[in-house]
């Protein structure tokens, strides 16, 4: 099978343009070709084995698996992650969100030798290897109630070459961690969709993504965002920050309840999409 087969039979289940994306991706992450490569033919060159793994491929990804597990990588913020069933695909919104940060602490970069980061429910890990890589000086704790994610998060920082603490916490009990001192930053992207927004959802994240990491209850929809803004209020410095990917139908709720448990210098940032989906607030 070639570049051009490989596309055209994807367009079974997807549009055109997806499935010439999608079978670019194949190529380039599994067989190291380059679009040019593809365009010279090297996709005619594979070995017989290709050939049998290619066929494997495109069966998974015609029953709509998402490619990112089907090659077990996704990108992120320029760097490669290994992601599984286990854990969410990093996001492009969830990118802007390390960006925030990255570009709020590049400034005072003299003054973080020992500043510290918690990000909860770390997943794949793309938030914290993101900000211990981009951010050497700062010491990195990453949460996750999930033992797979957690292993395959620390896959990632031994081979993106970081240091980070992981330990498995479940948020809302908090106090099973280690972790006593208190923190400059927190952040998270936390479970934030309602469950009647999945009949808006595509096939490929409701059937492979794990939804104990995509969805809260529709008469709790703040659930995760209560229960880590409570513990910030005493694991943050004062003066530390507090960051959240959100749900653009929670933004003025999830604004409000930091407003009601003291927080300040609330900001709501939209996406490139135009849609209200990070926050900060100062303790």
């Amino acid at each position: 099978m070639n570049y051009d087969e490989l596309w055209r039979r994807l367009t079974q289940v997807l549009d055109e343009g997806e499935a010439k994306a999608i079978a670019r991706m194949v190529y380039e992450v599994r067989y190291g070709l380059t679009f040019t490569d593809l365009c010279l033919g090297k996709d005619r060159q594979l070995s017989a084995d290709c050939q049998i793994e290619l066929e494997e491929i495109a069966r998974r990804l015609l029953k709509q698996e998402p490619v990112q597990y089907v090659l077990g990588a996704a990108d992120f913020c320029g760097r490669q992650f290994h992601v599984a069933p286990g854990v969410l695909i990093p996001r492009p919104e969830t990118e802007e969100l390390c960006r925030w940060i990255i570009s709020d602490l590049g400034c005072k970069r003299t003054e973080i030798n020992d500043y510290s980061i918690l990000d909860i429910g770390t997943g794949s890990g793309c938030i914290a290897v993101t900000l211990a890589a981009e951010l050497p000086e700062a010491e990195v704790v990453a949460w996750d109630i999930s033992a797979d994610a957690l292993s395959i998060a620390q896959e990632n920082a031994i081979r993106l070459d970081v240091n980070i603490l992981f330990e498995q916490v479940d948020i809302l009990k908090p106090q099973a961690s280690n972790i006593q001192s208190p923190f400059d930053l927190i952040v998270s992207n936390p479970p934030y969709i309602l469950n009647k927004e999945r009949a808006c959802m595509e096939t490929n994240v409701l059937d492979y993504e794990p939804h104990l990491a995509l969805f809260v209850p529709d008469d709790d929809p703040l659930l995760f965002y209560r229960a880590i803004a409570d513990y910030a209020t005493t694991a943050l410095k004062t003066g530390g920050w507090l960051y959240f990917e959100i749900n653009p139908l929670c933004a003025n709720a999830v604004q409000e309840l930091l407003r009601t448990m003291g927080f300040s210098l609330i900001e709501i940032k939209s996406d490139a999409y135009g849609k209200q989906r990070m926050l900060r607030a100062q303790r």
